[in-house]
C-alpha cells in the first residue's frame, strides 16, 4: 500500500514504507520530559508508531501539586506514518533533530497548549539494546537521546503555565520489544520476568551528562554508557564501563542515593518527585502500547502522588516504572557544577547485586 511518506527518499527494503518486517513487534516512537528549575512541575510526552499492529498511540502527562494527570489516546492509523496527530495530541517535525512542536488541542479533561523543544547538542546515538530471553529476542533497537530547552505554555483547568525557562529530554527510539495483546503461546516459559535498567538524562548550564545501564539477573551488565557533552568547548567524554554505587530506600526498589565515578569526575544524584511512566503507556494494564482501542478512544485519569508509592505493596506492578526528578551535582579536581536531571528506574525480577530474587519481593516486604 503506497503512502505518502514513499515520496520520501527512506526506503530501506524493497517494501513500501507501510511495511516493517514481518515482526508485529516493531515500533518507531518518541518520548519528551520537561521540568522547571523549582522542580514542582514535570511534565512528560510520548508517540508511538506500531505499523505492523495499525495503531498509533500518544500521551501527554502533567505533573504538579500532587497529582499526576494523564491524558491518553489511540487510534487506527491505516498505514498513516506521517500523520503524527491522535486525537488532541499532535507533533510537528519543524527541523529533524533540532526542533518539534507539541500541540494538545482544547479538550473536555483542562489540558491544553501548545510548547517547543529545541535542541541543547546534536542527538546522541546509544549503543545498540540486543538481548534475548527465554529463547527469544526480548528487545532489539536504536535509541538517540538529547537534551532540550522548552517554551510555549501549558493551559491546565483555565490557569496558564508559561514553560519558557524550562529544560529536559527527547528520545527517539525503533525497533523491537514487546508491544500489543500477548500472544497466546504454548509451552511459556516458566522464568520470572526481568528486567534492570537506569537512565540519567542530566542538564548542566554548560554541557548535557546522560547514563544508563541494563543488567541481567546475575548483575552482568549487558548495555551501559556514560556521556559528558561539552556545549562551550565542543568536547565529548565518553566511557561504556562506568563506575556506579546506588542504595535504595528501605525495604523498596527505589533509587535513594546513586554515584557515578568516571575517571576524575564524581556525579550525586539527589532525588525528588516521582513521575509514574505508566501514564505513557510503560506497563499499563489497559494503556499499554500498541493496544488495540478501535478507530479512536481518548481517556484521562489521575495519580495520587500521595498513595501511589503505598499502593506498590498491593501488587500494583504499573506503577513500578518511574522517573525521579534529581538535582545533580557533578565534582572534579577543582571545582563543583550543579544541574538537575532524572533518574529513569524499572527493575523487575532478581538481581543478585541487589539481592532480588523475586518478581517484586523488595516492594512487598
Amino acid at each position: 500500500m503506497l503512502t505518502p511518506a514513499d515520496d520520501y527518499p527512506l526506503h530501506q527494503t524493497p517494501e513500501t514504507i507501510a511495511i516493517s518486517g514481518q515482526n508485529s513487534n516493531f515500533y518507531d516512537r518518541f518520548f519528551f520530559n520537561g521540568y522547571n528549575k523549582e522542580g514542582d512541575i514535570f511534565f512528560a510526552a510520548a508517540l508511538g508508531v506500531y505499523p505492523q499492529l495499525n495503531i498509533m498511540d500518544a500521551s501527554f502527562c502533567l505533573s504538579i501539586d500532587n497529582k499526576q494527570y494523564n491524558l491518553r489516546a489511540s487510534k487506527e492509523m491505516n498505514s498513516s506514518r506521517l500523520d503524527l496527530r491522535v486525537g488532541p495530541i499532535k507533533l510537528d517535525i519543524i527541523k529533524p533533530l533540532e526542533e518539534t512542536a507539541l500541540t494538545i488541542d482544547q479538550n473536555e479533561y483542562g489540558i491544553s497548549g501548545k510548547i517547543f523543544a529545541k535542541f541543547r547538542h546534536k542527538a546522541i546515538e546509544e549503543p545498540r539494546f540486543t538481548h534475548n530471553q527465554s529463547s527469544g529476542i526480548f528487545i532489539d533497537c536504536t535509541r538517540a537521546t538529547q537534551n532540550i530547552t522548552w517554551s510555549g505554555a501549558i493551559k491546565f483547568n483555565n490557569k496558564i503555565i508559561k514553560i519558557d525557562d524550562f529544560m529536559g529530554t527527547r528520545d527517539r527510539s525503533w525497533g523491537l520489544r514487546p508491544i500489543g495483546g500477548k500472544e497466546d503461546k504454548k509451552n511459556k516459559s516458566n522464568e520470572i520476568p526481568q528486567f534492570y535498567w537506569i537512565w540519567t538524562p542530566v542538564n548542566f548550564p554548560d554541557y548535557c551528562f546522560f547514563y544508563h545501564k541494563n543488567d541481567d539477573l546475575e548483575g552482568k551488565t549487558w548495555n551501559s554508557r556514560a556521556v559528558i557533552d561539552n556545549l562551550k568547548e565542543n568536547y565529548k567524554y565518553e566511557t561504556d564501563n562506568p563506575k556506579t554505587e546506588l542504595r535504595y530506600k528501605e525495604n523498596t526498589r527505589r533509587i535513594s542515593n546513586l554515584n557515578v565515578k568516571l575517571d576524575n569526575k564524581e556525579i550525586n544524584f539527589k532525588t525528588g518527585r516521582v513521575f509514574y511512566m505508566q501514564g505513557l503507556g510503560y506497563t499499563h494494564p489497559e494503556w499499554g502500547h500498541g493496544n488495540n482501542h478501535g478507530s479512536l478512544k481518548i481517556a484521562f485519569d489521575s495519580i495520587d502522588l500521595d498513595q501511589a508509592e503505598l499502593e506498590l505493596g498491593n501488587g500494583l506492578i504499573h506503577n513500578l516504572h518511574i522517573q525521579t526528578l534529581a538535582e545533580v551535582e557533578i565534582k572534579n579536581s577543582n571545582k563543583t557544577d550543579f544541574g538537575q536531571g532524572v533518574i529513569e528506574q524499572l527493575f523487575i525480577g532478581p538481581h543478585k547485586p541487589s539481592g532480588f530474587k523475586g518478581l517484586l519481593d523488595s516492594i512487598t516486604k
